[in-house]
């Protein structure tokens, strides 16, 4: 699979996001834990997930212990996979989204995760979301505080403006590696923060790339442009929407989340398809 650059490291040029496999109406264990064996066989070296994919407050960490046990019973090599986690972002019940970005429970749920995960250090660390009730610049300041303990090998940010992204580059001193933001077919609003990033050398990791779990799978019918470039190179429209965003930049991962080998597949091979320039301008302004 082609590769492309967190920092440091050679990622696969698509991720795998997990929230799908621990959130409400998850899969049972076992066919989560083939659909990230698939990913591995089919060469993505990325795994995004976060202490908040789960279903309520007994739950706490569910996607990452999911991870940890799937990468421990792999038959093969899974040594290069980066696994990316976020905190910052609360799911105490009933489905109820809610924040804390203060230093003290970011450290705490990076401790928290570190154990989940099994692991001496984890490999990207990525501040979840903006608390409007903790300044941005002590949220940052934690996670800078984790990269220079040696508890997390880099950082990022999630769901950040153009001047949070360079805040946060400013505080962790030239250290920010990743923006990871909503960005899709139907939700353009981040071309500012992907432009940025492609100014900055930062990875950008589309969430929900292929529109959200209740979306994905008509995201044909919903956009006809991407279905009809799909009919005509004989693909999935998703595949053409996650090859239109690796055209968009080479700082671009999607992270499309999948709960099913075969989705999962299906996804990794958009980084064989080549568009043309006529398509890609077409799916551009679509």
């Amino acid at each position: 699979m082609r590769t492309r650059q967190i920092g440091h490291v050679q990622v696969s040029a698509i991720g795998l996001g997990g929230m799908p496999m621990s959130i409400e109406g998850r899969p049972e264990e076992t066919r989560s834990i083939a659909t990230v064996h698939a990913a591995l066989d089919a060469g993505v070296t990325l795994i995004d997930t976060a202490d908040a994919y789960h279903l309520n407050a007994a739950d706490i960490g569910h996607n990452e212990s999911l991870i940890a046990k799937a990468l421990a019973t792999y038959g093969g090599d899974s040594s290069d996979v980066l696994v990316a986690t976020k905190g910052g972002h609360l799911r105490p019940g009933d489905g109820a989204w809610t924040l804390d970005g203060s230093p003290a429970h970011l450290k705490q749920a990076c401790d928290a995760s570190l154990k989940r995960l099994g692991v001496e250090a984890i490999g990207l660390y990525q501040f979840h979301r903006p608390d409007p009730s903790t300044p941005y610049a002590d949220s940052i300041g934690a996670i800078r505080d984790l990269l220079d303990d040696g508890k997390i090998r880099m950082a990022g940010v999630s769901n950040a403006s153009p001047a949070q992204i360079r805040e946060a580059n400013e505080i962790l001193g030239g250290r920010l590696v990743s923006v990871q933001n909503q960005f899709s077919p139907g939700y353009r609003s981040s071309e500012d923060e992907l432009r940025l990033c492609d100014v900055l050398g930062i990875a950008f990791l589309p969430w929900s790339p292929l529109g959200g779990i209740p979306s994905a799978g008509d995201l044909g019918a919903s956009h006809s442009a991407f279905r009809q470039v799909a009919e005509a190179h004989g693909v999935s429209p998703q595949q053409v929407t996650l090859a239109w965003m690796l055209a968009k930049s080479p700082v671009v991962i999607p992270i499309p989340g999948s709960s099913r080998p075969e989705t999962i597949r299906d996804s990794a091979k958009a980084v064989d398809l080549e568009l043309t320039d006529e398509e890609f301008a077409r799916l551009d302004a679509a």
